[in-house]
């Protein structure tokens, strides 16, 4: 089993079924009386919630403020369960001996991921290549068909209360280190929105988020027509330059999806990694006799 497949296993009704399993089987305990136990700190008919329960659930450094209020969410979410429980076993037959099964199965489901986790921490190198990277866009070239147009450029939304709008296309345009630093401290005093023409794509839609540019129904035919574009309404102003686009159902350049292959790279890592375990485990219990399989 991978990584995700454990995931999925942990996250889909891994703890409400041991929590719940466990306390079904727990009904079967003899009923504590007062001299016996603590009292009690919630009922759900002849099942009993004591503060040994309570153990772990807050730590020394909770504030008494946080730690009651986990505490009552994990009683009130222990009282739902129990009812449904009780509700279950009104209602339909248990087999109690698959229940206990399958909390076993996921006991060790867990037990297993938590052990991957820790081995592929200690082992997963997380260096990866800028050769690597262009190796893997390289070669899985359709798996990286642009879904929306995309751009490289200048954005700047600012009120049309702000000063000096008549300067703003001026330092757009200038190259002078100085005016683009001049142009940055503008936008962080004065923008309502902005993001200057660097090596950063961005989707175009996100970009004019909010804007009159959003409403204009052919965007392909925009960006092949305006490399520069102003526009306004009752409050804003907008100033749009285009540097590079990138159209939908094209190729996305390798800058765009550059941290996605690392991700991509990265999983295949520690997929890699525990398939590593489960064999090299494997493979020494089998030299060392650990286990064997006796006939039926």
């Amino acid at each position: 089993m991978n990584i995700t497949s454990y995931r999925l296993v942990v996250s889909f009704g891994l703890i409400s079924l041991l929590a719940g399993g466990c306390e079904l089987i727990r009904r079967k305990q003899e009923e504590k009386t007062p001299a016996q136990s603590p009292r009690p700190v919630a009922r759900v008919n002849d099942v009993y919630l004591y503060p040994d329960d309570l153990l772990g659930i807050v730590d020394s450094k909770t504030s008494p403020e946080d730690s009651a209020a986990r505490v009552s969410a994990y009683v009130n979410s222990w009282i739902r369960k129990q009812l449904i429980i009780q509700e279950a076993t009104r209602t339909m037959n248990i087999d109690e001996a698959e229940v206990e099964r399958k909390v076993l199965e996921y006991r060790y489901s867990l037990i297993g991921y938590e052990y991957q986790n820790y081995y592929i921490r200690q082992h997963l190198d997380e260096n990866i290549s800028e050769q690597e990277i262009t190796d893997y866009y390289n070669n899985h070239l359709d798996n990286f068909t642009l879904k929306q147009s995309i751009v490289r450029g200048t954005y700047i939304k600012v009120p049309r209360t702000a000063p000096r709008t008549n300067k703003i296309k001026e330092m757009i345009f200038s190259r002078k280190p100085k005016d683009q630093e001049e142009l940055r401290s503008y936008c962080l005093s004065f923008s309502a929105a902005y993001h200057l023409g660097d090596s950063l794509w961005i989707e175009f839609d996100k970009l004019v988020v909010n804007s009159p540019i959003a409403e204009i129904p052919n965007k392909v035919q925009f960006l092949k027509s305006n490399p520069y574009y102003e526009a306004g309404d009752n409050e804003f102003l907008y100033y749009l330059k285009v540097d590079k686009y990138r159209i939908s159902d094209n190729i996305s350049p390798l800058e765009f999806v550059k941290e996605d292959i690392r991700n991509i790279l990265l999983n295949k890592r520690k997929v890699e990694l525990a398939r590593s375990l489960e064999n090299e485990v494997y493979e020494n219990a089998v030299k060392q006799k650990n286990f064997e399989i006796f006939d039926r």
